[in-house]
């Protein structure tokens, strides 16, 4: 089957168009492919497999499953290349259209090249962040995750004997972000990551970002995600981390912020106003294509 090997900031898919056909063997299928393929060393290489796909209340859908197989319900840098793909292949006449993920609906503009140009900045609005316990969500110290504070804003939560302060939120997917008094860089992601993830005030896991802020219009980033580990770059977990710093006001609302990720630059805006939009801008390559037995 043919697929194309994308990435947004380093956050890379392999890409199936299923436009005019269905992907061999249903959902199981594709969850196996998710695996066997994921693997750098075994397969084709990536964090996960992407399905772009006609859309029922969209333009275009996009089923979205991580390296471990499971499903994701969103992915910033994955829609960008989504909507480039579309966009390079003449799917799309207009410079703004819609693609679903799971339900959920989000608007692409392309904000480069001319019409029969490949395009390789796109802006997203991702819709707006999720503050509700219950709907991020997360639990209680007693497990009950409806008895939980709204919002969760700096909480202090012990990992692994080492008490962080969280503050979270959905961007359609849970995340947990954490700021850090000096850059990432050195930061044991791959070691406190997963005891994120699997803990217990996480009933569906989490993303977790571990963020440095550096001035009111620019933040570090690395971010370890739920079902797939640390990634060079991740889109909802930007937004997150941005609509957190500006939740604690060590960024303006109303602003551009600059996120520098291991991978390369996104820019996140927002009202501050969780009835608004979060927007993000970025940029989406096409590394190459290929042939491949399923």
């Amino acid at each position: 089957m043919r697929f194309t090997k994308m990435h947004g900031c380093g956050n890379d898919y392999i890409y199936f168009d299923c436009t005019d056909e269905d992907f061999p063997g249903g959902g199981v299928g594709e969850r196996l492919a998710a695996i066997k393929l994921s693997d750098r060393h075994f397969g084709v290489g990536g964090d996960g497999i992407i399905l772009i796909k006609k859309g029922q209340k969209a333009d275009f859908e996009m089923v979205m499953y991580n390296a471990d197989g499971s499903r994701s319900q969103m992915c910033g840098n994955g829609i960008r290349c989504v909507g480039k793909y579309v966009y390079d292949a003449g799917y799309t006449k207009g410079r703004e259209f819609t693609v679903e993920s799971m339900g959920a609906v989000k608007v692409l503009k392309v904000e480069d090249g001319k019409r029969g140009d490949k395009v390789s900045n796109l802006s997203v609005d991702m819709g707006c962040p999720i503050l509700e316990a219950a709907k991020i969500p997360v639990a209680t110290d007693r497990g009950d995750v409806f008895a939980a504070e709204s919002p969760v804003i700096m909480k202090p939560l012990l990992v692994s004997g080492t008490e962080y302060k969280i503050t979270c939120l959905s961007m359609g997917n849970p995340h947990a972000v954490v700021f850090l008094d000096k850059s990432p860089s050195q930061f044991p992601v791959c070691e406190i990551g997963p005891l994120f993830e699997m803990h217990e005030f996480f009933p569906e896991r989490t993303n977790t970002e571990f963020a440095f802020v550096e001035d009111r219009h620019t933040i570090w980033m690395r971010v370890w995600e739920r079902g797939t580990g640390e990634t060079l770059a991740c889109g909802t977990g930007t937004c997150a981390t941005v609509v957190a710093a500006i939740l604690n006001g060590f960024v303006d609302a109303g602003q551009k912020v600059r996120v520098h990720l291991l991978g390369g630059d996104l820019e996140i805006e927002w009202s501050g106003k969780p009835q608004n939009s979060v927007f993000m801008t970025g940029p989406a390559e096409t590394v190459f294509t290929g042939d491949v037995e399923l």
